[in-house]
């Protein structure tokens, strides 16, 4: 389940799962791959970082057999996209999304899920890079370049599902971290989705991600990262993360890394699957929710 950098791994390349407007630009034309993972109404937009690929988490990154959004592909599938958008074992990899730091911690965590190391997160994305007054192209990502060698090596426990979440919220030494916002947590602001039922899991502390960034978008420092989580998890190292769709639960797991937590994990089903009707029990409220760090 850890998914710790050590000395030497390929995400030393980028220093780290973090890397800001500036570095990036100084990286361009050096032969990172660089991709926008933006989703919903940002996928697809007319602006794009130089040479960004497209890593389409509403399209071909994704499961569209499970019933649920934003689904892990499997590892032969998830070969086979990155292989076409010509990604090779020995590059280094950049991902950004054009709302900040959102989904492109899903583009992030799903490569190191799939036993890549050799990625980082741009630090306040595409609204960063264009505040810093780098170029951009007014295109949306595309690739048409030549395919790649990369083959997905799947780490076990990065990626879990309900019986295992189920499981973690009857530990006391895991904390299970739901993304969502407060309202939603507590079942007072509608789901977007229809069908599902309002509230969060038994046990599950609300941490929403927007709490671990700045109001500029750009992630916290790792020692308020660390206090928030600390709060959050009341002391516990083994975390587990939630969220919507599977998505912004991996912004949990970015500050949790940058944080120096590395027992870490994201329930790919999230609400999308446990909020469903049925059997996984669901309260109301305010629970326990972390604010204002």
């Amino acid at each position: 389940m850890s998914a710790k950098t050590h000395p030497g791994d390929a995400a030393d390349e980028v220093s780290g799962p973090l890397i800001g407007a500036d570095r990036l630009a100084a990286r361009l034309g050096d032969g990172t791959v660089l991709f926008d993972a933006s989703v919903g109404a940002h996928r697809g937009g007319g602006i794009r970082i130089p040479g960004a690929r497209p890593f389409d988490l509403d399209g071909e990154l994704s499961d569209h057999t499970s019933a649920v959004p934003h689904t892990m592909p499997d590892a032969r599938r998830f070969t086979e996209a990155l292989r076409a958008l010509g990604v090779h074992d020995t590059d280094t990899v950049v991902v950004y999304d054009a709302q900040g730091v959102y989904s492109s911690a899903r583009a992030w965590w799903m490569l190191r899920a799939m036993g890549f190391d050799r990625v980082a997160v741009l630090d306040g994305g595409l609204p960063a890079w264009i505040a810093a007054g780098h170029p951009v192209e007014r295109s949306p990502a595309a690739y048409d370049g030549p395919p790649g060698t990369f083959t997905a090596r799947p780490r076990q426990g990065l990626i879990v599902d309900a019986d295992t979440v189920a499981a973690a919220l009857a530990d006391p030494a895991a904390a299970v971290l739901d993304a969502r916002s407060a309202g939603r947590y507590a079942g007072t602001t509608p789901e977007p989705r229809p069908g599902l039922r309002g509230g969060h899991m038994p046990g599950a502390a609300g941490l929403p991600f927007g709490e671990l960034q700045r109001d500029g978008g750009t992630m916290r420092p790792a020692r308020e990262l660390r206090t928030a989580f600390e709060v959050a998890a009341e002391g516990r190292e083994r975390l587990y993360f939630s969220c919507g769709s599977g998505v912004t639960a991996c912004v949990l797991a970015l500050g949790a890394t940058l944080a120096g937590y590395d027992d870490l994990a994201v329930y790919d089903g999230s609400w999308s699957e446990w909020g469903l009707p049925g059997d996984r029990p669901v309260v109301t409220g305010a629970g326990r929710v972390q604010s204002g760090g």
